[in-house]
């Protein structure tokens, strides 16, 4: 009998899954159901993401354990009651365990890029390696996409950077005279803060490397495989 083939890692649902919906549930919902159901429920989604995917590829998603790590970090150090510079070094933190997770995958057999922008949905990746395979350059290739993979890591140690500066200037000391409800509003009010603002510091800057990273994607494609990106795409 032939193997069953393992389904593929799509990039975008896991920053959706493990990132995006816990990080704002922990900002928007804990000031409605209170700071540990909003954790509990945050938790529920990396947590469900990774068991799921665990089932179709039989093998642990990196992003969902990150993103179990991030949503305790932030989570406990609001019911542990910390705040200030403890939340601008988390802030920092997790950008950085991103980094060096795609900084890792450079030197394997698959790097972070190709799981991230590759997606068979998408693109005719089958074309792509019998072309690669054909002008003998799969090597060349995939010493681009570690190029690449290795460019994307340096945008997650910028997007660190950032996120520690603008958080220092948020997370500031919260009154411990406050009463508990006093203290977890003027938090849930900070978090919001850093939320809307590093879309706009962090996120922005983000985007700028992810479309140069995808460019520079692009021509090594057309360098090593001969493919346009009209050729590569998936017509809709």
């Amino acid at each position: 009998m032939s193997q069953q083939p393992v389904k593929q890692e799509n990039g975008f649902l896991n920053l959706i899954f493990n990132i995006l919906l816990p990080v704002l549930i922990l900002n928007k919902v804990s000031k409605f159901i209170g700071p540990f159901p909003a954790l509990l429920l945050a938790l529920a989604f990396p947590l469900g993401y990774g068991a799921y995917d665990l089932i179709q590829r039989r093998k642990v998603n990196a992003f969902s354990v990150l993103g179990l790590l991030n949503v305790l970090f932030t989570g406990g150090l609001a019911l542990m009651g910390l705040n200030g510079f403890w939340f601008a070094v988390k802030e920092a933190a997790f950008p950085c365990l991103v980094g060096l997770f795609v900084l890792g995958s450079a030197f394997t057999k698959r790097p972070f890029i190709e799981t991230l922008f590759l997606n068979p949905a998408l693109m005719k990746v089958d074309l792509l390696e019998e072309r690669l395979k054909e002008k003998d350059k799969k090597a060349e290739f995939h010493a681009h996409m570690k190029k690449a993979t290795l460019l994307l890591s340096m945008s997650f140690a910028f997007s660190a950077v950032l996120n520690f500066v603008l958080a220092k200037r948020i997370f500031i000391n919260i009154d411990p005279a406050l009463t508990p409800e006093a203290q977890s509003i003027i938090l849930n009010e900070q978090i919001a803060q850093m939320t809307t603002w590093s879309m706009a510091v962090i996120m922005v800057p983000s985007i700028i490397f992810l479309i140069a990273i995808f460019l520079y994607l692009l021509k090594g494609i057309k360098n090593y495989a001969g493919l346009s990106t009209e050729e590569l795409l998936k017509e809709s």
